[in-house]
């Protein structure tokens, strides 16, 4: 393996057979079964006996738990995407008690995701046929793209979306992925829902609204599965079918576009500067909550970031309340007010600014300073009254002395 490789996912569709659907979807219901016992057996040690179990006291649990009666059936598929979970679940748990993420939760029936991991143990992948554990037949793959020359397959992992696509992803060691020459070019970033970006070079890519080019089909559709009955059996379930059709051929459009548009963006410039938005609490607003989740812009900064890591970029985060939009790129006058319905405005020095673009030349500005400057060093700007009107932040001493030894 090269000392360059990177950890990189493929992934396929693939079709099975009856058997190998009927096989898949048993594993799938072990794996959430363990999974749940697992989650209630840590919750009851620890509030009976404030007593932490971890991956290899629920294995061991594991093993007695096939040797029951009534859990006799999770012998019947393979045993590794049962330690799969487990492994999963002790990663929750050390995600909670990091404060990275909340408590685990209990995995339900139907709104789960619906999948098994495999590691090299439980599946055998031999001249472009992939066969798992329990299986005699290879799945039937549609091999889009091939694998990398010398990447080695570590884990396969086969879920079933809620439009009843069967997907196989593989994590491989891709020793292809090697840095880009160095480029001289930096841009900076600005994410809008008009336009998608806004480049400091005064590019715009125009937002493609995925979702609303099938609003209408999705409402029909939803309209239909609120008449049937929650009983309705079959009938019900081929509604949701539908509905969850619409929304998978808009995520795919909108996952298709968002890596051809980063994709571009790293390949061209080696720095690039990005906004830093909360973009969970800007989903509260219900006029635009629609439209800024179709926009992705979370998706887009995660693509930004790991391909800068591939091919050896650079992405800078800009400050959550520098004044981008405000900002005059020109003479560095905030103004008072800019409402979102102000697109172009003129400078008391005369400038004449795109409201998108003069962001984009301010965050690029501000992600270099501190890119030069360093993490705690912050760009001033003037308000119309001469005063500062950003908080000025004094870095604390105790913050001071360990950012000087982490650079040391």
């Amino acid at each position: 393996m090269s000392e360059t490789s990177v950890k990189r996912s493929f992934r396929y569709r693939f079709y099975p057979t009856g058997a190998q659907a009927t096989e898949l979807l048993r594993t799938f219901g072990c794996v959430r079964k363990v999974y749940n016992l697992a989650l209630a057996a840590r919750a009851e040690a620890w509030s009976d006996r404030r007593q932490r179990i971890g991956y290899s006291q629920t294995s061991a649990m594991l093993t007695a738990w096939k040797r029951t009666p009534e859990l006799g059936y999770l012998t019947e598929v393979s045993c590794v995407p049962q330690q799969q979970a487990l492994r999963h679940l002790e990663t929750a748990f050390g995600n909670f008690f990091a404060k990275r993420a909340g408590h685990p939760r209990y995995k339900s029936r139907k709104r789960s995701r619906k999948s098994a991991e495999y590691t090299v143990s439980g599946f055998r992948f031999r001249d472009g046929k992939l066969t798992l554990a329990k299986m005699s037949e290879p799945l039937d793959v549609a091999w889009s793209r091939p694998l990398p020359d010398g990447a080695t397959v570590s884990t396969v992992t086969v879920s079933q979306d809620a439009a009843g696509r069967w997907f196989v992803s593989m994590l491989c060691d891709d020793p292809s992925v090697e840095p880009l020459p160095a480029a001289a070019q930096a841009v900076g970033i600005d994410v809008g829902l008009d336009n998608l970006v806004t480049l400091s070079t005064g590019e715009q890519v125009a937002n493609p609204r995925h979702e609303r080019r099938d609003r209408n089909r999705l409402a029909r559709a939803q309209r239909s599965l609120s008449r049937k009955a929650k009983g309705d059996g079959a009938n019900r379930a081929i509604a949701q079918r539908k509905v969850a059709r619409i929304h998978a051929r808009s995520a795919d459009r909108r996952r298709d576009f968002l890596h051809k548009l980063t994709t571009r963006l790293v390949r061209d410039n080696q720095t690039l500067v990005i906004e830093d938005l909360a973009v969970r609490n800007m989903l509260k607003n219900r006029t635009l909550a629609r439209s800024i989740a179709d926009a992705a812009w979370s998706e887009l900064r995660s693509m930004l970031e790991y391909k800068a890591a591939w091919y050896g970029r650079t992405v800078i985060v800009a400050d959550r309340f520098f004044p981008s939009s405000k900002l005059c790129s020109d003479c560095g006058v905030v103004q008072e007010s800019m409402p979102l319905c102000v697109r172009t405005w003129t400078c008391s020095c005369g400038a004449n600014h795109d409201r998108d673009v003069n962001a984009a030349r301010n965050i690029l500005a501000a992600g270099l300073a501190v890119a030069a400057c360093g993490d705690y060093v912050r760009p001033a700007w003037r308000s119309p009254r001469g005063r500062s009107s950003a908080k000025q932040e004094v870095v604390p001493p105790q913050r001071a002395s360990a950012a000087a030894q982490s650079r040391d």
